[in-house]
């Protein structure tokens, strides 16, 4: 892959990174990295239908889907929700399998332009289940025309601030990267970014070139483009940056061992202990 690239600097430890934490306020990080771990496993095994299905009654409007969802509200579930993922912004205690049965039956009742339409709406409720369901009303791999789907992705990336509806919306945002790769260049952009979760989208929407058992000639140029931007921040002091290096390292290390072991060797004392760990369970 051949882009234009401005200077790139590499961040550089400081005193104050190595400071130890109010005691509150580790525990909550601790418990929130705990909570975060578990995310992995809902990524790697997430499947979506990818067939294009003829229209399944009237296209539903915000407040229907609104309706819908508020219908499974759970004032319980909510709350501790609301506790789990410590972002400010209403939750309704919602489960996952509700919603996946709710954006089954939107996206055959909508064409591509009207999942966009909603996905939009949806995600500026800024209620909790309604950005889940905005992700999934667009995560498909085959989605034509593709580019207003992809432009409102993109939009969202800025405006993350929890780990569960960023990673909702990067399956969204990897099926467009893989369907359209010249859009590395602008996820290439994100790690330059002082919004620590825009910082780690760059390696999460691009977990799909982890996976592949026989990557092309460009699959390897990928690779090798998001281990430059491992590079870049792998003095990054962040937990959630140095544990996405070390998620994409990992997964990395299943399918391409050598160029795990090779980048280890030269940046791997850069990383967090349990970064490094993480990156090298494969090897």
């Amino acid at each position: 892959m051949s882009r234009k690239r401005g200077k790139k600097r590499i961040a550089r430890p400081r005193a104050e990174d190595f400071a130890p934490l109010d005691p509150v306020e580790d525990a909550r990080l601790r418990a929130e990295a705990e909570a975060y771990a578990a995310s992995e496993v809902d990524y790697e095994s997430f499947e979506e239908p990818e067939e294009d299905e003829a229209p399944v009654g009237p296209p539903p409007t915000l407040e229907d889907a609104l309706h819908a969802l508020e219908a499974w509200e759970d004032a319980g579930k909510a709350a501790e929700m609301a506790a789990y993922h410590k972002a400010e912004r209403r939750y309704l205690g919602v489960s996952v399998p509700a919603i996946d049965d709710m954006v089954s039956l939107w996206r055959g009742q909508l064409d591509v332009a009207g999942r966009v339409e909603l996905a939009r709406a949806l995600w500026e409720t800024d209620i909790h289940e309604a950005r889940i369901a905005a992700a999934k009303l667009l995560t498909q791999a085959r989605l034509r025309p593709d580019e207003a789907a992809w432009d409102l992705i993109a939009s969202w990336v800025p405006q993350f601030d929890a780990w569960a509806i960023a990673d909702q919306v990067a399956k969204a945002g990897s099926k467009r990267l893989q369907a359209e790769p010249a859009r590395l260049d602008e996820v290439a952009d994100w790690v330059r970014s002082d919004h620590m979760w825009t910082r780690r989208a760059a390696f999460v929407f691009t977990l799909p070139w982890t996976k592949q058992r026989n990557p092309k000639p460009e699959d390897e140029a990928v690779r090798d483009e998001v281990l430059g931007w491992a590079m870049q921040l792998a003095d990054d002091r962040d937990w959630f940056i140095q544990k996405a290096i070390g998620w994409w390292l990992r997964e990395l290390g299943k399918k391409d061992p050598e160029r795990v072991r090779a980048w280890l060797a030269d940046h791997g004392e850069r990383l967090k202990p349990f970064a490094r760990k993480e990156a090298a369970k494969y090897l």
